[in-house]
């Protein structure tokens, strides 16, 4: 592997269809290998991925399929469920969308002939992200440019609506405390709310727009990140309002921020994709340049995967998987 933090992916796994999301699910599947969806312009796919870093028997990465859901129209984001289990006899399949149509759909499937799809209406804009509740997964959360933050059970009624001064981007649960959730909004404000009594508890400020994208460090709590305008920023809760560090990560504007799930210092951003390429960097708290820089073409979504310091990018008909070397 070159030293030059500058390179090609370590993987790539080619798709039939343009890659919009993908996530890897962050949950114990009971399962030796890693659940995986990404979303393209028709369809979700749902696999298991098994890297060689992990089984010496496998030559790079090896991706089954597990099932190709119908989805009609382009998928915007997707979150996996806690409640998706491999080894459960029936095997239990469970994720959310969002699409164009403004709607959110919840898939259940067994892998064999049980595959429910529930639609949930309530948004009046395009919806950014969405996320499940993650002890339980019997609720799940999603934020919207029509400036408001909706929590829906399982049965699609929607439970609470917070309304937010902007555009919202981000949404993320706390592990442990199920009612509290933590939204980030467009004009670079990022509130923790209660959700028993629906107020915000607590708030950071970026002191600059946009905020494009955030996400909570699960591993260490007191850690919050996001990538706004250009440049990467980082929050200890317990200290200030305002970002502990603050940095230029990209040329053009950033898109995306997302903790690794396997060391609370190292996390990575995207760039918006270009006319040729997006880059990818991964950055580690105590160095000051990214550890790695990665380029995809016209690169979207981003994921760690559960264990490994490894982040997988979509784009034209191919997963990119980057593996860190922390030295």
């Amino acid at each position: 592997m070159q030293e030059d933090p500058s390179r090609s992916s370590t993987y790539t796994v080619p798709c039939e269809d343009y890659v919009h999301v993908v996530e890897f699910s962050p949950y114990d599947c009971g399962s030796a290998a890693s659940l995986l969806a990404y979303g393209g312009n028709q369809y979700v796919v749902v696999g298991t991925c098994r890297f060689k870093e992990e089984d010496v028997e496998v030559e790079g990465v090896e991706f089954n399929t597990l099932r190709a859901f119908v989805h009609g129209v382009r998928v915007d984001a997707l979150a996996w469920s806690p409640e998706t289990r491999l080894d459960k006899i029936p095997q239990i399949i469970r994720f959310c969308t969002a699409a164009g149509d403004r709607k959110l759909r919840l898939f259940t499937s067994d892998l064999q002939n049980r595959h429910e799809v529930k639609e949930m209406e309530g948004h009046t804009s395009y919806i950014n992200h969405v996320v499940f509740e993650p002890t339980e997964g019997k609720q799940m959360a999603s934020v919207s440019d029509d400036h408001t933050c909706r929590v829906w059970d399982l049965e699609g009624n929607e439970t609470v609506s917070l309304r937010l001064w902007s555009p919202g981007v981000s949404v993320c649960w706390h592990p442990e405390e199920v009612f509290k959730l933590m939204v980030a909004e467009k004009k670079g404000t990022i509130r923790f709310y209660d959700l028993v009594t629906q107020q915000a508890i607590l708030s950071l400020d970026c002191g600059q727009m946009p905020l494009m994208s955030a996400d909570w460090c699960l591993t260490n709590t007191i850690k919050v990140g996001a990538v706004v305008g250009s440049d990467w920023v980082i929050w200890d809760i317990t200290r200030s309002s305002y970002p502990q560090e603050k940095r230029p990560a990209h040329l053009d504007k950033a898109r995306l921020f997302r903790w690794s799930r396997a060391n609370e210092n190292l996390f990575s951003t995207t760039g918006c994709p270009g006319k040729i390429n997006s880059q990818l960097l991964v950055h580690h708290l105590g160095h000051p340049q990214p550890v790695m820089i990665g380029s995809s073409s016209v690169g979207a979504g981003l994921s760690w995967h559960r264990n490994l310091p490894l982040c997988v990018v979509g784009g034209d008909r191919k997963l990119s998987f980057w593996m860190t070397e922390i030295s």
